[in-house]
């Protein structure tokens, strides 16, 4: 080979190099390589080593120009395909594998006829010309595909990765969320068990304002109990100084040498009927005592039948002398109005008796002060009524006092609210004989009042 021939191989060699350099490295960019074969990638830049290797190829076995540079082509046709065959899950890749299938037949075929030389090349060089043709527009189509293709692929990439940028957002903000429900969870519970310990303090307060309330009122009734004992005492005393006055009367006429039946019989009936006189009015301090005892003992929350009226009579008398105690000049007319069928009621007694008396307390109060205005014509009146209903046993106390301002009306069952001067109230007898009847026997309790005319509290305690 003379070095002319020499240099035109180079030459031609060169270009076609350089050429499938330039289209090798598109394919690269095309189909990222560089991320989905590392390896061809690096092969494919160094096709020139294929170049060099083909040229000394040639120079050592004397080939042909156009053989050798068809040699070339087929091998970089040859490694193309198997670098698509290498990367055909990517769908772009298969695509342009298919692209540049005929056009590789064609050019296989092509060579073939030239390396032979027996003019199957020139015969045929229309049919040859109309498949280079159709290679090329066959290669150009499905190139356009395999761009469109690529497009979408990512389209779909970016969608992914926005989808999987907001999954994971999203699983951050979950996690953050739960973070916060976590930690309100712990403040939650933090906050259920100080309100917890909280309603326990304010239970344990609350009988112990109870009792201390039930314990002043006592002390307010200190001198109407006095009162109500000092009346079956002073019987008591009385019967028992007759009595023994006629006990010596029956030793000194069973002394005597003639006997009176009569008189013995008449002195033993009087003595025993002074007994039985003593022994009511005993019992009668007796249930009055009970009766405080009760009432200063904490409650155990049992219903117990109980006789309403009794009950309402009692706390009546005791209110009335406990405030006349206080204020000797202070008098009032005491009227009742009792249902004999009332009967037996199933109720707290102590407790209700506590509410009756803190009733009876106001209204004796209210009918006091308005006596101290000195009206002309007025006289203090408290009227306690029991009557049976639909929808239970009801109890009325009513007094003709000041009444209660409508403005004041709707905060009197409210804790620690109350119309009395400082150091007279505690704002508690109201509030808890509320939660008395409403809350521990589910009843009601309402007020009806008109200010100057007086005021009605009426208790209604269902079967």
């Amino acid at each position: 080979m003379d070095s002319k021939s020499f240099i035109n191989i180079n030459a031609e060699l060169s270009f076609s190099v350089l050429v499938a350099w330039g289209i090798l490295r598109a394919y690269g960019k095309f189909l990222n390589l560089p991320v989905r074969a590392p390896r061809w990638s690096v092969a494919a830049n160094k096709v020139w080593v294929l170049g060099i290797s083909v040229a000394v190829f040639g120079l050592l076995f004397n080939i042909k120009s156009d053989h050798l540079n068809g040699v070339f082509w087929l091998l970089t046709m040859a490694g193309t395909v198997a670098l698509l065959l290498r990367i055909r899950d990517y769908r772009p890749a298969r695509t342009i594998l298919l692209a540049i299938a005929p056009f590789a037949l064609h050019y296989l075929f092509e060579f073939l006829a030239k390396a032979l030389g027996n003019g199957l090349l020139d015969e045929y060089d229309d049919a040859f010309d109309t498949a280079q043709g159709f290679a090329f527009i066959w290669l150009a189509t499905f190139l356009l595909i395999a761009r469109s293709q690529k497009k979408n692929l990512e389209a779909e990439r970016l969608l992914r990765e926005e989808e999987e940028q907001n999954k994971r957002r999203i699983e951050a903000q979950n996690m953050e969320l739960e973070r916060l429900v976590s930690e309100r969870t712990v403040a939650l519970t933090q906050q259920t068990e100080e309100l917890r310990y909280t309603l326990t303090e304010l239970k344990t307060t609350q009988a112990q304002l109870i009792q201390a309330e039930k314990m002043a009122s006592l002390g307010e009734l200190t001198a109407g109990i006095a009162h109500e004992i000092q009346n079956p005492l002073n019987f008591v005393n009385n019967f028992s100084e007759v009595s023994a006055e006629l006990v010596q009367e029956l030793e000194e006429e069973c002394q005597k040498a003639e006997r009176d039946p009569e008189l013995e019989n008449e002195l033993l009936a009087d003595l025993k009927l002074n007994l039985q006189k003593i022994t009511h009015h005993g019992q009668r301090a007796s249930s009055i005592v009970r009766g405080m005892l009760e009432h200063s003992r904490a409650s155990t929350g049992e219903r117990s039948p109980a006789d309403l009226n009794a009950l309402c009579d009692e706390y009546l008398r005791l209110a009335y002398h406990g405030l006349r105690a206080k204020d000797k000049t202070f008098n009032a007319t005491l009227e009742t109005h009792f249902d004999p069928n009332l009967g037996q009621v199933e109720v707290i007694s102590q407790d209700v008796g506590r509410v009756l008396l803190n009733l009876l307390t106001n209204a004796f109060y209210a009918v006091q002060q308005r006596q101290k205005r000195q009206e002309t014509g007025y006289y203090p009146t408290v009227t306690v009524s029991t009557r049976r209903t639909s929808e239970g046993s009801e109890i009325r106390v009513r007094d003709n006092g000041l009444g209660i301002p409508e403005s004041v009306k709707q905060k009197i069952f409210q804790p620690f609210f109350t119309t009395k001067p400082t150091g007279e109230g505690t704002g508690l007898g109201l509030s808890l004989s509320y939660d008395i009847i409403t809350q521990g026997h589910n009843g009601t309790l309402t007020v009806d009042s008109e200010e100057g005319r007086g005021t009605e509290f009426v208790i209604v305690l269902p079967e």
